[in-house]
């Protein structure tokens, strides 16, 4: 089986069908866990989603709430004010933390959607570094493989 990148999609070649087996793909090439062809675009799109919505649900509410609260806080003196740059480090810190909360409180909701689309798991959607693939491979296609190099070197 060898494996075609395109630009759009991630193209897998089956062997002929011919050949009959659990390692080989009936319509299109399945993963040993079961997943199929899956389009880069598709993962584009739930990644622009997710950080769109996680940005207006959550981190954008969570920032300026934490921003609200922090300076009541600074209004009614149970923080105290800088002497040199007044409630503006206290408030930029609030805001910083209600973002980065906001962002990471919407990180399951993106799995879940990014699982829907058929990736999950380990290393799987855009927190896989790149280059690292799958190289998982049953023991029935070791022992087809096994069998069948024999008979590639002869021909060759």
């Amino acid at each position: 089986m060898s494996s075609e990148p395109t630009r759009d999609t991630i193209t897998v070649v089956a062997p002929p069908a011919a050949a009959i087996g659990p390692c080989t793909g009936k319509e299109e090439w399945k993963h040993h866990k079961g997943e199929r062809h899956i389009h880069r675009e598709d993962v584009r799109k739930i990644w622009k989603e997710c950080s769109e919505e996680s940005f207006w649900y959550r981190a954008l509410p969570f920032s300026l709430g934490s921003m609200a609260v922090t300076g009541v806080f600074l209004s009614n003196g149970m923080l105290k004010k800088s002497a040199r740059f007044g409630p503006f480090p206290k408030l930029a810190v609030a805001g910083i933390l209600g973002f980065a909360v906001g962002k990471a409180s919407y990180l399951t909701t993106c799995k879940a959607k990014f699982r829907e689309l058929g990736l999950d798991g380990p290393g799987a959607g855009p927190w896989a570094g790149r280059g690292h693939r799958c190289h998982h491979v049953c023991e029935d296609c070791k022992k087809k493989a096994l069998a069948d190099a024999p008979a590639e070197q002869v021909q060759s």
